[in-house]
């Protein structure tokens, strides 16, 4: 039995591997997470055949309520609502080791099982990491979801205060390894510091940097998981956790580098977000606004070669069909159309990819930041469909510290025309008003995203 669980862990392990792997491209991401999800259900088996476990109608309930739920959310959720539901499925994953950690400990301290200064060392550190990554993507849920805490929230001391709660809960930890006094008294106290630095960790954080935090709330709790491999000495369960902690941790740096913002600013300089622009503001900055008919005309006369930059707005209109139906319909007349993809674009990386390939346009058509920013001063009309941040000039303006500062941008003002479908003037996600709008060379079409795109289609048509 122990061979065979040990052969059936290997395999699950490999599944794991060359499951991740195939998530680097596109075409073949779905059998790359159907294969992690074949591992994950070998790995569940053969850990339920461990003579270990002493009741198993509790952990089968356990899965079938887990199954439940995470079955009805997955198939629930909108695409617009995919990176809550990571922040969402990552906490109860940190929280579960926070909370086999303590498990382990009433186990030792009551002599159900042996366990030496390392198991301990592991159990403290399976609380400390476990509770920051529960805590941290609560925080950063009820943030993209908009409940509360929006912006950057701070307070005087925020740094000073974090530094506490760390160090008491390191010394707390010194006091049970050495065999102090009253540690199970301490160990909870370290799981309540842990969760308040969690909370102060992430309410500081603006969003623009959020697709970051959670990319980095899931490299804890791999590791918090693996940490618990160690404890539990589970096997599958140490190369899971080092995989999802090794794949987050290069992913946060990937993400943060291509917004251009140091990992370490983000997580312990939190910068306010700017102002929305108020009503009088509006009124008072002149811009071009046009209607369907003179977007149409642009585009059918003055583009023969054509930019799309999709956005959280085109998202949540779902507009996607309509927005490859007008990519089709110009290159019929003889267009060039491509799409310009920012690596944050829909607050989460590879968001607009999944919802254009839902509307069969093709990959190759999707080109990345670094390919395409070159082409745009030889571009004749950009249509900017319900982006902000990933086009405002802003975050080049060296005289000015915001949530988008020092981001790379898609540089659409290069272009020669831009058009923004938007529904109003109101700044995106990070708070920063765009100076692009007051372009003399933009055109602006306030419609929400699917309506505007309708309007223009059929006016494309009708010429």
């Amino acid at each position: 039995m122990q061979t065979f669980m040990t052969v059936a862990y290997v395999v699950a392990a490999l599944l794991f591997i060359f499951g991740i792997r195939r998530l680097r491209s596109a075409d073949t991401a779905r059998s790359g997470n159907s294969l992690a999800a074949i591992g994950m259900i070998i790995a569940l088996g053969v850990t339920l055949l461990d003579q270990r476990i002493l009741s198993y109608w509790e952990i089968l309930i356990g899965v079938a309520i887990g199954t439940v739920i995470g079955a009805y959310t997955a198939l629930r959720v909108q695409m617009t609502a995919m990176p809550q539901m990571v922040a969402a499925f990552n906490g109860v994953g940190g929280g579960a080791v926070a909370f086999i950690a303590i498990a382990e400990f009433y186990q030792i301290r009551t002599g159900q099982v042996a366990g030496d200064n390392t198991e301990v060392f592991f159990i403290l550190a399976g609380i400390l990491i476990g509770s920051i990554s529960f805590a941290g993507s609560v925080i950063a849920y009820v943030k993209l979801e908009e409940l509360f805490l929006s912006g950057s929230v701070t307070f005087p001391l925020q740094k000073t205060a974090n530094a506490a709660l760390l160090l008491a809960a390191v010394a707390l930890g010194v006091n049970v390894l050495a065999g102090g006094a009253a540690p199970l008294a301490s160990i909870w106290a370290i799981f309540a510091l842990s969760l308040a630095l969690g909370v102060l960790l992430v309410v500081p954080i603006g969003g623009a940097d959020m697709p970051i935090v959670i990319s980095l709330l899931n490299a804890f709790t791999g590791l918090a998981a693996a940490m618990s491999g160690f404890l539990l000495s589970n096997e599958v369960l140490i190369i899971a956790g080092a995989l999802v902690g090794a794949s987050g941790t290069i992913l946060t740096r990937l993400m943060s580098s291509s917004l251009g913002r140091p990992l370490n600013k983000i997580i312990f300089a939190s910068v306010a977000g700017a102002s929305p622009a108020s009503k009088q503001d509006e009124e008072e900055k002149p811009v071009n606004a046009v209607d369907a008919g003179d977007v149409a005309t642009l585009l059918e006369f003055d583009a023969d070669s054509v930019i799309i930059v999709p956005g959280y707005g085109l998202a949540v209109a779902q507009a996607q069909g309509l927005t490859a139906e007008l990519a089709e319909v110009l290159e019929s007349r003889g267009k060039v159309v491509r799409f310009a993809i920012h690596p944050v674009a829909g607050r989460m990386p590879g968001h607009m990819n999944v919802l254009l390939a839902e509307a069969d346009i093709p990959y190759d058509k999707m080109l990345d930041l670094e390919e395409i920013n070159a082409d745009f001063p030889e571009t004749d009309a950009v249509i900017v469909i319900g982006a902000n941040d990933v086009v405002n000039p802003a975050a080049k303006d060296p005289e000015m510290d915001s949530p988008i500062s020092g981001m790379p941008i898609l540089d659409v003002e290069s272009a020669r025309n831009v058009i923004f479908i938007k529904r109003s003037l109101s700044p995106g996600f990070a708070g920063v008003d765009n100076p692009l709008f007051y372009r003399e060379k933009t055109m602006m079409l306030f419609a929400d995203a699917k309506q505007g795109l309708q309007d223009v289609l059929s006016s494309v048509k009708s010429m």
